[in-house]
């Protein structure tokens, strides 16, 4: 099994300092509601905050970790969800049970070597017919130091996301890019003024003002660009 790749510390700051941008993380969470069906599995939960917000709709719930130390926190925090199931996971992984009706991964994709291999192992995760849900770093003009310390091998298109998926035998369903104007300041904060993501009066500003008007325009047109790639791909019946 392949490691994910990464300055685990600098992960964690990084981790906790997205933590606070409370706007950002519902959008994503609303994203992947439909699709999740009624015991979905986390691929890299990291601290839990998206797992805490599925669960909460959800019969069943399944959060992971690969970095051990993280795993710990995660366990501790959500152990008082009864509803929530945590356990160690790497991809690719030989465990092939296809009990669960969705696998779902946010900002993972993009550590791993193998993806093609890693996404071949989320559909052995997940039932016939069940879905991947994944979101991923848009754009490889974007790479920054920031993201070589967090460990990102890549950065994504529509077009390279679709080779991926195809490539591993899974039908696309949804395919968009999302946060147009985050990817503009992530870009500014991480390239030109070579600022980490952390907490802090830029994440709050763009939280509580800029994002917003974001999530209601592309509610409207799907940008040609974004910060994320956003996909919904069918595992085969």
């Amino acid at each position: 099994m392949a490691d994910i790749t990464g300055d685990q510390r600098i992960q964690s700051e990084v981790l906790e300092g997205l933590a606070t941008a409370v706007n950002h993380r519902r959008w994503f969470v609303e994203l992947a509601l439909p699709y999740l069906g009624d015991n979905p599995i986390e691929i890299g939960s990291g601290l839990g905050d998206y797992a805490l917000e599925w669960a909460e709709h959800l019969p069943r719930f399944t959060a992971t970790e690969a970095d051990p130390d993280r795993l710990v926190q995660l366990k501790e925090r959500l152990a008082d969800h009864d509803n929530i199931d945590v356990r160690q996971m790497l991809l690719p992984s030989a465990d092939a049970n296809g009990e669960y009706s969705a696998a779902v991964s946010y900002n993972v994709l993009e550590h791993i070597e193998d993806h093609v291999g890693a996404l071949r192992s989320m559909a052995e995760l997940v039932r016939p017919g069940g879905r991947i849900i994944l979101i991923v770093p848009a754009f490889m003009f974007a790479m920054s130091q920031v993201d070589i310390a967090t460990g990102h091998i890549r950065r994504y298109t529509k077009k390279t996301m679709r080779a991926a998926m195809t490539e591993a035998g899974l039908t696309i369903e949804k395919l968009h890019y999302a946060n147009a104007l985050g990817l503009i300041g992530y870009y500014g904060a991480t390239s030109i003024f070579k600022l980490a993501p952390k907490e802090g009066p830029m994440v709050k500003v763009y939280d509580s003002i800029v994002l917003p008007v974001t999530k209601a325009a592309e509610s409207i047109v799907k940008p040609p660009f974004g910060q994320s790639v956003f996909v919904v791909a069918k595992v085969p019946g």
